[in-house]
């Protein structure tokens, strides 16, 4: 791990994962996955964002769903059990 990874880690930047559906420009009804990984700022995604920008900006396939998953958006301490039931902080 470089400085430059400790001092992103400590801004907040940390591994996000987003799932992008999105249609075939020869046949708009299939949905084609795509995966985009990157380390970025939870929540705003500024990274994520740029990508999807330059996506809609060159890219033939519309964007369909993008679903993301970052360690800010859902983490183990915001769970708890209480009485045997879990609750969400």
């Amino acid at each position: 791990m470089t400085d430059t990874d400790v001092l992103r880690r400590i801004e907040g930047f940390s591994l996000t994962t987003a799932e992008i559906l999105y249609r075939l420009p020869d046949h708009p009804r299939l949905l084609q996955s795509y995966i985009w990984q990157d380390y970025d700022l939870a929540p705003r995604f500024p990274k994520l964002t740029d990508f999807l920008g330059f996506w809609a900006a060159n890219l033939e396939g519309a964007l369909y769903r993008v679903r993301v998953a970052h360690r800010r958006l859902i983490a183990p301490q915001e769970f708890s059990f209480v009485a045997g039931e879990l609750r969400l902080h």
